[in-house]
């Protein structure tokens, strides 16, 4: 599935710096069940947003008003760890998220969202800490993530640079999936075919 290009985005920055935030935290068991990807930002955080009563819980970050409409997410170490549930990441997408900052990431996580054009920007704990400070005030959450020159610019013009895996960050600036990155190469892999077959004619 590709998805809209990363070039420089600039949104609100909701933290969320709990440790070990995992998959089921994130998109709980019971929006596992569709046949389609559809709503799943309904189910995003699920049993944090809402209250038993079914209401919003006006205390978690994303239902209050400075961050509602969050595009960026800073969150603690080990986010995403749990079941490799790719729901995850299909319900931070549609929410609207496009890039979690955060100290480290579990694997298979990582790997979904870069599958699904969500970026991920790892820095050190104390870089991250100092971000969600930063954010966790209404008038300072606005920040702009530019990936074409790794940079984050914070409120008050501060730059923080990130690295990136090349392959990676060409993906996210051209909107491919892992498919639509594959078929960047599709003359290579035709030409590699040819030259396979005429060696090996036996396989045709």
């Amino acid at each position: 599935m590709s998805s809209n290009p990363f070039t420089q985005v600039t949104g609100t920055a909701a933290p969320m710096l709990a440790a070990n935030i995992d998959t089921d935290v994130i998109m709980p068991k019971q929006f596992l069940k569709g046949i389609d990807r559809n709503d799943l930002d309904q189910g995003l955080f699920y049993d944090l947003r809402f209250l038993p009563s079914g209401q919003p819980d006006p205390a978690f970050v994303l239902n209050k008003p400075a961050w509602q409409n969050a595009c960026f997410m800073v969150v603690g170490p080990n986010f995403g760890c749990g079941s490799s549930r790719e729901h995850a990441v299909w319900g931070l997408k549609q929410k609207g998220i496009r890039a979690l900052i955060g100290s480290s990431f579990a694997g298979i996580f990582y790997d979904n969202c870069q599958r699904n054009g969500v970026l991920l920007i790892s820095l050190e704990a104390a870089t991250v800490q100092r971000i969600g400070e930063v954010v966790g005030q209404a008038q300072t959450a606005e920040i702009s993530v530019d990936l074409s020159e790794q940079t984050i610019l914070l409120h008050g013009h501060e730059v923080i640079p990130f690295q990136i895996d090349t392959l990676r960050k060409t993906a996210l600036l051209l909107g491919l999936d892992a498919i639509g990155s594959t078929l960047q190469r599709s003359e290579q892999i035709r030409a590699f075919e040819r030259e396979h077959l005429a060696a090996n004619p036996w396989l045709s």
